[in-house]
């Protein structure tokens, strides 16, 4: 029996009730192929924050680089929203990106033929569905970038100031990272940029195409930021791999999130070198639905499909999770973020009962 110790951060607002349904759907699939999946919770974002002072604690931190992988929910509310951004409950998250170097975070966006009536755009452009991969680099550019701050200027004025910036061998692994997904798909890949205008996109655009040399079976494509936002919404056939940075990844992957007709739909991983990856669902923590068994569950429970693809290299036991998910939506069954006339509307804990019926139903 394979034995793994993941690390369990569930965090604030709809984060415990989405990581419950999860964690079930992981004890029935380490019942069903013999693994033994030690899950252990810790503190973490505004709960962390309100108990012991700090968004990510040490005790918490000690677990995750002891753990095979590590499972998060979703951090922050309108309580922290007046805290310094050093001292934020997505801080948490910020932290062990950079603790445990996950440059790669993978989004799949993928809508289901039985949802193509809920994305809001016409059918005529989503067609069969689509089917994307969004590779986004995770630990450069503005958010961690150098010189930042408030500060004020001799006149009295106030100034805020925050740095993109990019090194060679930051772009050079997001970007094998990127070809080397391509290769597993269709082998067409679309960079992102806005080199026109920025100088560290000039320097992506340069080194992707250096690198683009090593693959040569892959067609590789040049995209300007807005240009590519613009055709997610036209025409999203087009995409199947996007290789993007870090700010214009975080809001061009929550665009195309809405390509599925709700964000809940979606989970995400953040990989790098090592063994430990973190695997967390796309959305926020919607405190104005947390408790109201509201919240649609699949964003976490295909994050634990993820988790099992790529975190620990179970790729049978991760395709028995996504098809039991495909299998309870073309039932028709559909929690409130998903709501469709006719169809069967139920609450967070059903949607996870479901998904672990039709587990056990196929196993």
């Amino acid at each position: 029996m394979s034995r793994y110790l993941i690390a369990v951060l569930a965090g604030d607002g709809i984060g415990p009730e989405v990581m419950r349904e999860a964690l079930g759907t992981l004890t029935l699939v380490g019942k069903m192929f013999s693994h033994s999946f030690n899950t252990e919770k810790a503190l973490a974002g505004g709960e962390a924050i309100d108990k012991v002072g700090k968004p990510l604690p040490e005790e918490t931190l000690t677990l995750c680089k002891e753990a095979a992988a590590i499972l998060f929910g979703a951090v922050g509310g309108p309580q922290w929203d007046d805290l310094p951004p050093g001292k934020r409950p997505e801080q948490a998250l910020l932290r062990l990106r950079s603790e445990f170097a996950l440059f790669i975070n993978l989004r799949p966006i993928k809508i289901y033929k039985s949802l193509l009536p809920v994305s809001p755009l016409k059918e005529k452009v989503i067609r069969e569905g689509v089917d994307i991969l969004i590779v986004r680099e995770l630990t450069g550019g503005i958010y961690f970038g150098r010189p930042r701050g408030i500060t004020s200027l001799p006149n009295g004025t106030i100034k805020a100031v925050n740095t993109l910036f990019y090194t060679e061998k930051e772009i050079e692994r997001i970007a094998r990272a990127a070809f080397n997904f391509s290769l597993d798909r269709t082998c067409k890949l679309t960079s992102v940029d806005k080199a026109n205008v920025l100088e560290s996109s000039q320097l992506w655009r340069e080194v992707v195409k250096r690198v683009s040399k090593d693959y040569p079976q892959v067609k590789l494509n040049h995209l300007y930021i807005d240009n590519c936002a613009m055709q997610l919404i036209r025409d999203p056939h087009q995409f199947d791999v996007i290789v993007i940075g870090n700010i214009f990844g975080d809001i061009l992957s929550d665009e195309a999130s809405m390509l599925t007709g709700s964000i809940g739909m979606l989970a995400s991983a953040s990989l790098g070198k090592g063994r430990i990856g973190l695997f967390e669902p796309v959305h926020g923590s919607a405190p104005d639905i947390a408790g109201k068994n509201k919240a649609n569950p699949v964003g976490m429970i295909m994050s634990v499909s993820l988790m099992l693809r790529y975190g620990l290299g179970l790729v049978e036991e991760a395709r028995a999770v996504e098809k039991a998910v495909e299998r309870v939506l073309e039932k028709g069954y559909r929690t409130d973020d998903l709501k469709q006339r006719g169809k069967k509307l139920v609450g967070t804990r059903e949607m996870g009962q479901l998904v672990r019926k039709e587990l056990r139903d196929e196993g």
